[in-house]
Formats: structure tokens, sequence, C-alpha cells
């Protein structure tokens, strides 16, 4: 900043304390993150002398991280402090500047038309009193300024072949989503999403709920034992996009569908300490009273027919009634057992639609016996 600005510092003893406030607090965040995924990996792979999960809940890992998550409060807390005093300073040390720089700061002109970079001469076989072989590193640096001299006289080309390069690796990465079908083994169970799952997952996209939880279980024992059957790339054929992930606040969902009743879902998005007393995850009562979107269920079905789904053109012509008929079923099981009666058009019905839908297409779980009030 002195240098920037042409004026002294306005506080050495704020950037000192700075320093401290943010170095202390980043350690703080980054010693409570390796503290908590270590904790969390060893208990996920725990197992008692029966040969059982040693912790088969999952709540019971996340209740031992939440320590950690408030030592990373204070953490981050403390690292944007030291950023709001570097603020300060910059502030004060900006309205202390002169009136007129004592060095004016000049751009670099362009160089001229034909301008040709001189290569060393004799005089450079000894500089300073410096050995022979120093002209070795001058003529170096010399061919490597030619170069890239000769790259800034051609913008034009230089801008082509760069365009070139990152379309070239951008496609590495987009080109396989679209052939994904015909590079994976297919598997005949595996059915496109209904639409009414389709407006759900969109609208669990939405929420951020891929944000916590992951679908991808991994072929080890802890995570089949945990989860159930580990996943099969022929399973996600038709997400677009794909939702795989390692981030597990919560637990994985990929066979998550048929393990509750419709009603457990609508309590647990409604206030999830209902179904679960020592739940962090935050509550999400609008969507008991967000209506669903049909009208747009067409058009999202047909975007993903572009995307190589099968989707027959009749298929997306009936999307909005079809959604309509799974919706008034679910909405229809909820009532009957014993939850509100006016959830058919709701987007908790799409996102129920969803998640009951997830790991299904392989293997069905048997459904949960779970109270019905409960």
């Amino acid at each position: 900043m002195p240098r920037l600005f042409q004026a002294p510092l306005w506080s050495k003893r704020l950037m000192e304390t700075h320093f401290w406030v943010a170095t202390i607090g980043i350690l703080l965040y980054i010693v409570a993150i390796y503290a908590a995924g270590l904790t969390q990996g060893l208990m996920w792979r725990a197992f008692d002398d029966s040969g059982r999960l040693a912790y088969p809940d999952f709540i019971e890992t996340t209740i031992r991280l939440i320590p950690m998550y408030w030592v990373r409060v204070v953490g981050g807390s403390l690292y944007l402090a030291g950023t709001a005093m570097l603020g300060v300073n910059v502030l004060q040390t900006w309205r202390r500047r002169p009136a007129r720089y004592e060095e004016p700061v000049y751009e670099a002109p362009a160089l001229a038309r034909g301008w040709v970079e001189s290569a060393p001469g004799p005089g450079d076989l000894e500089l300073s009193g410096a050995p022979v072989p120093r002209l070795a590193i001058r003529v170096d640096n010399f061919v490597r300024a030619a170069w890239h001299r000769r790259w800034e006289g051609l913008p034009l080309t230089f801008t082509v072949w760069v365009v070139i390069a990152c379309v070239t690796a951008s496609l590495f990465e987009i080109v396989p989503m679209f052939l994904i079908r015909s590079s994976i083994p297919t598997i005949a169970s595996v059915k496109p999403y209904t639409p009414l799952e389709l407006a759900g997952r969109d609208v669990y996209i939405a929420e951020g709920c891929n944000n916590c939880h992951s679908q991808m279980i991994r072929p080890i024992r802890m995570e089949t034992v945990r989860y159930g059957e580990y996943s099969k790339p022929g399973e996600f054929v038709y997400d677009h996009p794909f939702l795989w992930g390692s981030r597990r606040i919560g637990p994985d969902l990929q066979r998550i569908g048929g393990k509750y009743p419709h009603l457990w879902h609508v309590r647990h998005f409604e206030n999830p300490r209902s179904v679960t007393p020592q739940s962090i995850m935050p509550a999400y009562p609008w969507t008991l009273t967000n209506p669903i979107d049909f009208d747009s269920i067409p058009a999202r079905v047909n975007a993903h027919r572009t995307l190589g789904v099968p989707y027959s053109a009749d298929d997306v012509s009936a999307s909005a009634n079809a959604a309509r008929t799974q919706a008034a079923a679910i909405a229809k099981e909820i009532a009957d057992q014993g939850g509100p009666k006016d959830l058919a058009d709701k987007e908790i019905t799409a996102l129920i639609a969803y998640l009951q839908r997830l790991g299904r297409d392989i293997q069905t779980p048997p459904v949960a016996s779970v109270p019905a009030g409960k």
C-alpha cells in the first residue's frame, strides 16, 4: 500500500494485529476441518467385535462433529475480522495519499512496428565480474524472450490457438456427458424419471439438498453395510446433471427410496427434529405450501429428451397430466397415513416422488414400518 499510494502505512500495529488474527483464525478453521474429517471417517469405518457397525446411526457422527463446527465458526469469524482490519488500513492509507504523486505512473508504451529484441553482445561476456557462464544465462533468457515476443506480435493467431486449446480441453469433459449411454453398460431395469420425479429432482437441486447429501455409495464394506448396494454407473444414465459427490453432512440418499413412508418425508421437511431429534438439518416448511408448476413440466421433459433421455413426443405432451395423476396418488397415501390432505399440488409431493425413486431401479428395499404419526 505505501508503494501503491506513495504514502506511509496508516497503522503498522493494525497490520500486525490483522496478520496474527487472520493466521490464528485460518489455523483454527483448517485444524477443525482436518479433525472433523478424521473423526467422521474413523467413526464410519468402525465395526464392533460382532462385525456390526459401531455407529450405525448417521446422526451419531454428526453430533460428535458439532463442537468442531463451532471452532470453524470462531476461526472463520477471526479471519473475516482480519479482513475488515485490512480494509480499514487500506482506506486510511489511501486517504493519506498526496494530492500529487511524486513518482508519476506511466503506462508501458506499445512496441514500435518492426522492433526486434537485441541479442547479447561481446560486452556481456563478463558482467560485474561474473564468470563467462553468465553469458549462457543471458542467451537463454534472450531466446525465451524472443519466443514470447513473437507470439505477442501475433495477437490474433495467439488468441485463435488459445481458444482452440480451451475448447478442446472443455470438450474432453462435455462430450462424455452426451455419450454416457454408449460408453457405460446400461441396466435394463433403469428407466427414465417420471415427469413428477423430474420436477421433484429440480426442487431437490434448487433447495441445495445435494450440497449435504451425496448420492454415490462406494464399493467398500463400511459403505455397503451402512447404505446398501454400491452405486452402478448405469443407474445414472438419465441424470442431467449428475449429483455425485463426497459431501456428507447428512447421510447418503442413493438407497433412500422406500425406506420410509411418504408421511415421514412430509414431517422431515416440515421439521427434521420431529423425526430425528438431534438433526441439524434446516426445515423446509415452504415445500408444503409452494405449488408445483405443472405447466413447466412438458418443457422440463422435452429438455431431457434433447439430451438423449428416451422420452417420446407423446410422453412430453402428456407429462403434465401424468405428473398430476402421480401427485394425486402420493397425496392420497399421505392423507391415508394421517398427514395433511391438501398436498396434491405442492412441491413436497414432487420431492417425495423423487426421493422414493432413488435406488429402486436395481433393488426394492422393504418399506420400513414407521407409525403414521411419527
